[in-house]
Formats: structure tokens, C-alpha cells, sequence
């Protein structure tokens, strides 16, 4: 049985490089993450212009996904342009419930008002009653 404390052979010598640091958390090695930035700009414009966002983020996560690195920023324009321009297609549902029938209540009160034929108004609306 040999004695623990005595060396099993002679040390080993610290290696002659430096081995590179680790990559960033999600970031591929040696470059920047495709569609990173493209994400924060469909991310931004998210808020503003919800169709060219959807398109934008779209092509910026499929960018990250062919490098297999995740896009945040993608997938939160993508989610919020969607959510916005559902929003944004109901308003204008109800709002052209509300004025299209106030509208057509206008045009009979003025054509019971003035009759049948071709009028115009003050403002230069042409409109015929029957």
C-alpha cells in the first residue's frame, strides 16, 4: 500500500493559453445574435405601425431561430402588433356600427325635410332622396 501523501508523479504544468471566456447567455460564439436587432425594432414600431411590426418580427425570429439562438424582443413585437391590430379591428367595428346608422338617420330626416330629388347641401354635399 502506498502512502497518500506522497506525489503520484510529477505536477502538471498550468497550460500555455488562455482558454477563451465563455459566450454570452443566448448569444451564438463569436458574433452578434441574428435578428436581435431587427426584434427591437419590430418591438418598437409595435406600438405604432402594428402591421409592418407583425413582419418585421417575424423575419427577425426566424433569423434567430436558423442561428438556434432565442429573440425576445421578436416575440414580444409579434405579440403585441397582434394584440393591437385585433384591438384595433374591433374599434373599428363598433365605431361604423355607431356611424353608419347615425348617418343614414341624418339622410332620411333631411329627405323627409326635403322631399324627393337631387339636393345640395351648404357644405357642397350632393345627395338624391327618393
Amino acid at each position: 500500500m502506498t502512502d497518500p501523501n506522497t506525489p503520484a508523479g510529477p505536477p502538471t504544468p498550468p497550460p500555455a493559453y488562455n482558454p477563451a471566456p465563455p459566450a454570452a447567455y443566448d448569444a451564438p460564439a463569436g458574433g452578434p445574435v441574428p435578428g436581435k436587432t431587427l426584434g427591437i425594432v419590430a418591438f418598437v414600431l409595435s406600438f405604432f405601425a402594428q402591421l409592418i411590426a407583425l413582419i418585421l418580427g417575424i423575419v427577425a425570429l426566424v433569423q434567430s431561430k436558423k442561428a438556434g439562438v432565442k429573440n425576445g424582443w421578436a416575440v414580444a413585437a409579434i405579440i403585441i402588433s397582434s394584440v393591437l391590430m385585433v384591438i384595433g379591428i374591433i374599434v373599428a367595428i363598433v365605431v361604423l356600427a355607431i356611424v353608419v346608422p347615425a348617418a343614414n338617420e341624418e339622410i332620411a330626416r333631411l329627405c323627409s325635410e326635403l322631399g324627393s330629388g337631387v339636393h345640395t347641401l351648404d357644405n357642397g354635399t350632393t345627395f338624391s332622396c327618393p
